[in-house]
């Protein structure tokens, strides 16, 4: 009996004087506090992945309309009245003032036109005349054109910034700029040019390529046009490049120049 009383007293020991219904409120508020704070911190954090997220995705794909809102104020001023080339023209390399895949050709007739473009916007030309030439060769890329495509007769160049990049950024500014320029309003290119293929046009746009067809007489593929409008240049801008490529010599076959009583071309 005598331990029973010991247990007995030992657990009457226990103070339980400074525990009230308040103390168990308090603790019971400050669990909950904890709980909610804990709660609010996560919302906060997924809320700013989902910003970062959407800032990301906002930032992507407003790089094409921030470039068509500050394309205008990088545009070249207009080089004035534009003018028919009746005499023959021949394709040649693009010359290296003009950036461009090598061995990349075009008719001679624009050449002068390529040269005022590049001193003005940094463009990059990835593919100009794309068929056979008299020696038997294939230049261009075959089939990445359609079968009237104005590559087909040297009279086409598909541009992109002299930066390495398929991502519609900063880099394709100067690019859509001149989209503008020559483009100010969807289908109605400006002269000299007779289509321009950018922004709306499947197959083309920033971060794709830019494409310039210039005006010219109906011609067949791969065959010279006999007439080709272009603008007129500054003195000195129209100089032939230094390095001459020979004409290719061999069997017809490609685009070859001939007279028809008067001034014509023809391929065989």
């Amino acid at each position: 009996m005598q331990q029973g009383v010991e247990v007995k007293e030992a657990a009457c020991d226990v103070d339980f004087r400074g525990v009230n219904e308040e103390t168990f409120w308090i603790e019971a508020v400050d669990d909950r506090t904890a709980h909610h704070e804990a709660a609010v911190g996560r919302r906060v954090v997924g809320l700013a992945l989902v910003c970062a997220i959407l800032f990301g995705l906002a930032t992507l794909v407003g790089f094409a309309a921030e470039a068509y809102a500050a394309a205008p104020a990088l545009t070249a001023a207009p080089p004035g009245p534009t003018r028919i080339v009746g005499t023959p023209g021949t394709l040649v390399e693009i010359p290296a003032a003009v950036p461009h895949e090598a061995g990349d050709m075009v008719d001679s007739r624009i050449v002068p036109d390529l040269r005022w473009l590049a001193a003005r916007y940094p463009i990059f030309v990835t593919d100009g005349y794309s068929g056979p030439l008299a020696d038997g060769e294939h230049i261009g890329c075959d089939e990445c054109h359609a079968s009237a495509s104005d590559h087909l007769n040297g009279l086409a160049v598909d541009l992109v910034p002299t930066a390495d990049t398929t991502v519609c950024d900063a880099n394709w500014l100067p690019i859509t700029a001149l989209a503008l320029w020559a483009e100010p309003e969807q289908e109605k290119p400006v002269a000299p040019f007779r289509w321009v293929g950018y922004e709306g046009d499947a197959g083309h746009g920033c971060g794709n390529h830019l494409h310039l067809s210039w005006n010219h007489a109906p011609a067949k593929p791969y065959e010279l046009a006999e007439w080709v409008e272009v603008f007129p240049v500054a003195p000195g801008t129209a100089r032939k490049s230094r390095r001459k490529k020979a004409a290719p010599k061999g069997p017809k076959g490609g685009v070859v120049q001939a007279t028809t009583g008067g001034v014509g071309t023809h391929s065989s």
